[in-house]
Order: C-alpha cells, then sequence, then structure tokens
C-alpha cells in the first residue's frame, strides 16, 4: 500500500511554518486573552523562583512542568472559547458547557500548580 504525497510543506519548510504559527497563536492569547496575561505574569515570577528555591532539580522540574501545563491549558480554554464564539454568539447549553468545562481544567491546572508547589515547598 503507497501513500499519498504529502500535503503542503515537508521537512525543515513544514518546522519553520509550524514555529511561526506557534509564535502568532502565543501572540494572539496574549493580545485578546486577560486570562492568559495573568497567567503569564504569574509564571513569570514563579518559573524564575523555582531556581532560587532549595529543592532538587527534579523538584524543579515538576515546579515549572506544572506552571507550563497551565499555560498550555490557558490556551486550550482560549482556543474552545474561539471556537463556540465563532459558531455563534447565541446562548446554548452546549456552548456553556463547552465554555465551563474549559474554565473547570483551567481551575484543575492552578489547583495542581499551587498543590506540586505546596508539597515541594511544605514538605
Amino acid at each position: 500500500m503507497t501513500l499519498p504525497p504529502p500535503k503542503g510543506r515537508v521537512g525543515i519548510a513544514r518546522i519553520a511554518a509550524a514555529a511561526v504559527y506557534s509564535r502568532d497563536g502565543l501572540a494572539a492569547a496574549f493580545r485578546s486573552e486577560a486570562a492568559f496575561r495573568q497567567l503569564m505574569l504569574l509564571h513569570a515570577i514563579l518559573i524564575p523562583l523555582a531556581f532560587f528555591c532549595p529543592v532538587s532539580r527534579g523538584e524543579r522540574a515538576l515546579m515549572i512542568a506544572a506552571c507550563l501545563l497551565s499555560l498550555i491549558v490557558e490556551l486550550f480554554n482560549s482556543a474552545i472559547e474561539a471556537v463556540v464564539d465563532r459558531i455563534s454568539e447565541e446562548r446554548h447549553p452546549l456552548s456553556k458547557n463547552a465554555k465551563d468545562m474549559g474554565s473547570a481544567a483551567q481551575l484543575l491546572a492552578l489547583a495542581m500548580v499551587a498543590a506540586v508547589w505546596g508539597v515541594i515547598l511544605l514538605g
């Protein structure tokens, strides 16, 4: 069985294009999402702080990973909200559920940040 030829860019050109799309996504989130900006500020404090805490490298990695995961979850949450709003700004129970579930995911991600930092720093 032969595979169809690849669509679009391949190789290094594809990686370069993906990097541009990622940069554009981060810029769009920063421009249009107050919650993302607030999380960036919080994690711009926490991540450098992790390097000054008297913890092992593994613990430091977990502290930083929890922060980055929170940012990732916020990007997904913002993407869900954008898609729901693009489809319709009309109130609908499924739209509300999608947005509420994205918000709940972020709440759990922030609870994880607090738990990881708390367990590591407080023993």
